[in-house]
């Protein structure tokens, strides 16, 4: 596994239970910052045990939906399990968190 691709597992890894951070905050918070749309892409391989379904879109969206309905209902129901409320598709704006909370002290 590439050095970038492990530096993002391990910002995801940092978001909280109970909250999420959008793809653009994540891409922030890397040793090389990148853009929410690479954050994205490389999502699509998150390994296990890493907490993908805490990235969100920037609006609180939950982006899988186009391309896996079954992936967002997933998501879904594991940030409710987390106490993050969502409707219309949207995570509760107050649940995310931003790309200084997600920097690690290395």
């Amino acid at each position: 596994m590439s050095p970038p691709l492990e530096n993002l597992w391990e910002v995801v890894s940092r978001i909280p239970y109970g909250k999420a951070a959008s793809y653009g905050e994540v891409g922030k918070a890397l040793t090389y910052p990148a853009s929410g749309y690479m954050v994205g892409r490389w999502m699509a391989n998150c390994p296990s045990g890493v907490p993908w379904w805490r990235v969100v879109a920037k609006d609180g969206r939950l982006p899988l939906a186009k391309r896996s309905p079954e992936a967002a209902r997933e998501q879904e129901l594991r940030l409710e399990s987390e106490g993050i409320n969502i409707e219309g598709g949207h995570v509760d704006m107050s649940a995310l968190v931003f790309a200084p909370d997600l920097i690690g002290v290395d």
